[in-house]
């Protein structure tokens, strides 16, 4: 089973869901507003991808951010925005086969799971 990490009324979220369903793959979903976002699972999505791919800058949760920490984008200070606010991360996110997907596109889904 596939593990889709998220939130559950986010738009982008809802539309992965529904493909995964429609196409029978197995899932379930992390919901960081119901399941706590650990420092390992950080790390894990931090190993896989980079900063600029992983941080949603179009969010309103980043746009409310206080200037002195957009101004000041390390990987530290980073990491305990995104611990204390995962709607920080772009949604979804699906790890499979070593790779972490962000977002979600049909056509991406389709070539991930083989599926026509």
């Amino acid at each position: 089973m596939i593990t889709l990490y998220g939130i559950k009324n986010c738009d982008t979220v809802r539309k992965a869901t529904k493909w995964l369903e429609a196409n029978s793959i197995d899932h379930q979903l992390y919901d960081f507003k119901k399941q706590p976002l650990t420092a390992e699972l950080l790390t894990d999505f931090v190993k896989q991808s980079d900063w600029s791919l992983l941080l949603n800058k179009r969010s309103t949760t980043f746009r409310n951010l206080p200037d002195e920490i957009k101004n000041n984008l390390t990987d530290e200070v980073m990491f305990a925005a995104v611990l204390e606010q995962p709607t920080l991360l772009k949604r979804p996110l699906l790890p499979l086969n070593g790779e972490l997907n962000l977002g979600f596109k049909a056509d991406h889904y389709q070539a991930l799971f083989h599926v026509k």
